[in-house]
């Protein structure tokens, strides 16, 4: 998951490449509610929606959307009747058209470090899992997913064992957020006592496969007016989806992070298989053209420390040489294990002398302090539990257990 495997690391890749944003038979959303849910829905989303709801013209519906917005994604209202700037009758007939409703917290584990763990439940069948860790960042940094399992089959990440099953509309990604942050109870948005300050795309699923909502989600969670969370403090992983780079820095200047984890293309193929398909060559043009990019906008590159299979002064040598030229910082982050995994987290020894190389290259490269191990949050652990759960149920109602 976080950083060690946004699309990369946390979320897997798949051998074959697919452009979920244009499969519709893969990526299509689940039935509406007979109630169309205003929240996760862009400023423009919204407008339309009064629009078609009540016939108002636009400069009415506007300001109404306006309105609506701010009670939505400042307050955190979840009630029409909250909206108190909004004359009764209007609140009444928005609430026989529409809700305000927020994914379902099935289950909810907290780990020794304070790390929170959410499964998420989108629709029947569908869940995802996302991650809070406090103390990162100015205040603390939610993990989301943007999609449900993964293509990729990073061969280092759990949540490559977990089929797909499709992508997150932009509305269940920010819904995402929004469930969160009432867990956290942390409306009104903004303030100097925040707790959720960073948004980091590293769950399930590879960012860059489903690019529009995941720029429509950016755009709803970065404005000013309502959960207002700085682009600046918006990160996306990628696992190396070349052709989509380039638009995602257009779309949303969003920070980038790179799931890189090998520095020669025979190992990176084995442990990001999209590598064969955009060799490491290639990957680092397109960093090196990742609009914006400059000292004040680095990229982070992820590398996940394997125990005999990357981590040697080699291998730290060659990454400095592979970076060089490219305005950027170095996450080492030690492997988290998960069931079945197949393999060892590096020695703290080796991780620091490693570290010790390339630091002394003048790059920073913080090794990242492994969060929420012991509830399977940490980075590359997660797989919605759901998936097993189901599983079993399945087999205890076939064999006609209680």
């Amino acid at each position: 998951m976080l950083d060690g495997g946004g699309a990369s690391a946390y979320m897997p890749l798949a051998m074959a490449e697919l452009d979920l944003s244009r499969r519709s038979s893969i990526a299509a959303a689940p039935p509406a509610h007979p109630a169309a849910n205003l929240a996760g829905m862009t400023r423009d989303a919204l407008k339309e929606a009064l629009v078609r709801a009540f016939e108002l013209d636009p400069r009415k519906a506007r300001m109404r959307a306006t309105q609506i917005w701010r009670w939505i994604y400042h307050y955190g209202a979840t009630d029409f009747a909250a909206m108190t700037d909004i004359a009764k009758d209007m609140r009444a007939r928005l609430a026989e058209r529409f809700v305000i409703a927020r994914p379902e917290i099935v289950e909810r584990q907290v780990s020794s470090d304070g790390t929170r763990k959410y499964l998420l439940r989108m629709g029947p069948g569908v869940d995802v899992e996302c991650v809070f860790i406090p103390d990162v960042g100015r205040a603390g940094a939610l993990c989301v997913s943007s999609q449900v399992g993964c293509t990729l089959n990073c061969t280092f990440c759990h949540t490559g064992t977990q089929a797909l099953v499709r992508n997150l509309t932009a509305a269940e990604i920010v819904g995402q957020v929004m469930a969160v942050k009432d867990d956290l109870c942390e409306w009104p948005s903004g303030g100097d006592e925040r707790r959720l300050s960073n948004i980091v795309f590293m769950g399930m699923g590879e960012p860059l496969y489903n690019l529009d909502n995941v720029a429509s989600a950016i755009d709803v969670l970065s404005d000013g007016d309502g959960i207002s969370i700085s682009r600046r403090r918006i990160t996306v992983s990628t696992s190396g989806v070349v052709p989509q780079m380039r638009p995602l820095g257009e779309a949303t200047s969003a920070m980038l992070a790179i799931s890189l984890h090998a520095v020669n293309d025979p190992l990176r193929d084995v442990l990001v298989p999209i590598n064969r398909k955009y060799p490491i060559a290639a990957l680092m043009d397109a960093c090196r053209a990742y609009p914006g990019v400059g000292n004040a906008r680095r990229i982070t590159f992820e590398y996940v420390m394997l125990k005999g299979v990357n981590d040697s002064d080699a291998e730290a040598r060659e990454l400095v040489r592979l970076l060089k030229g490219v305005p950027a910082k170095i996450n080492l982050i030690p492997f988290n294990p998960w069931p079945g995994a197949p393999y060892e987290c590096s020695p703290w020894a080796r991780i620091e002398a490693f570290a010790d190389i390339v630091n002394r290259a003048g790059y920073a490269s913080p090794i990242r302090t492994p969060r929420g191990r012991d509830i399977l949050a940490a980075c590359g652990q997660l797989k919605s539990e759901s998936v097993k759960k189901r599983a079993s149920e399945i087999r205890r109602a076939r064999a006609g257990a209680p």
